[in-house]
């Protein structure tokens, strides 16, 4: 077949243009991909959220050898955090001037064997309880003691504002120069160690941790009937009900699905129910 000069030109610039068209529809392309990289670039980092806790109650929180803080409370928070899809970040706080953090918004969390307290709801919120706890005394192994009661005429150590303090200031009374407080229960047992007091009142768990990995010290614990059960719970800030349903959601499921039993027994030695049915 015979094509015209005419036609050759036709079909060449017809070729030419679809080269053009094409060319231009894959610069496109490339375009559109550095705009695509540079949304995502330009997307905010994930919110972290300040985790306040007082590193010096072990088994709850402390700080490890290499100064990280470990403990119960902090995979607890650590574990929730994972099933909220949230990020925290644990920051050393001391127990005093804590909860004015929170207020202040310094920290979005306060996560340090808290007691739950109505005369503490009404300053801050509080997720649903993660520890059933209550005081506990010790006492140098020859000591009598042998209920709170004992305690009226002795001299008895306590960490400030906890509820060891709370309890002890009932019985013995606001001003009385009987009560030694302490920044910390650490300090505190370490006074009975040195016999500037003759009891130290706080909470169960770091008692016990207390006594058990400081055999030298000769404690023993007394337990009475008489002290309250209380349970810890996280704390935020009051109002912020995001956060605390976004915890709560957490809690629930690391208590679902075998998480908390989990950190429970890696730091007390056996589950929740076993725990307290050896007590």
């Amino acid at each position: 077949m015979t094509i015209s000069l005419t036609t050759r030109r036709f079909l060449k610039t017809g070729a030419a243009l679809a080269v053009a068209l094409t060319l231009a529809a894959c610069g496109k392309k490339e375009e559109a991909a550095p705009a695509a990289a540079a949304s995502a670039a330009d997307a905010p980092p994930a919110r972290v959220y300040v985790v306040g806790t007082d590193a010096a109650y072990a088994p709850f929180e402390s700080q490890n050898e290499k100064g990280e803080i470990v403990g119960f409370d902090i995979d607890v928070v650590s574990a929730v955090a994972q099933k909220a899809g949230i990020q925290v970040k644990f920051v050393n706080t001391p127990w005093e001037g804590m909860f004015n953090t929170v207020a202040q918004g310094d920290r979005d969390l306060l996560v340090s064997a808290i007691t739950i307290t109505d005369e503490r709801k009404q300053t801050m919120d509080f997720s649903a309880p993660y520890f059933d706890a209550q005081q506990l005394i010790a006492v140098k192994e020859d000591s009598k003691v042998a209920k709170f009661e004992d305690l009226k005429t002795l001299k008895v150590g306590v960490q400030t504002g906890t509820t060891g303090d709370e309890v002890v200031t009932k019985l013995i009374g606001k001003e009385s120069t009987a009560i030694k407080r302490f920044e910390s229960t650490p300090l505190a047992l370490k006074e009975l160690e040195s016999g500037g007091v003759d009891a130290v009142v706080a909470d169960n768990g770091v008692v016990i941790h207390y006594v058990a990995n400081n055999a030298g010290s000769k404690f023993k614990t007394v337990s009475d009937t008489s002290f309250t059960p209380e349970q810890y719970g996280i704390v935020v800030k009051k109002g912020n009900a995001e956060l605390l349903e976004k915890i709560n959601k957490g809690l629930a499921d690391i208590k679902a699905d075998g998480t908390y039993d989990r950190i429970y027994a890696s730091w007390f030695g056996a589950a929740p129910a076993a725990a307290a049915a050896s007590k």
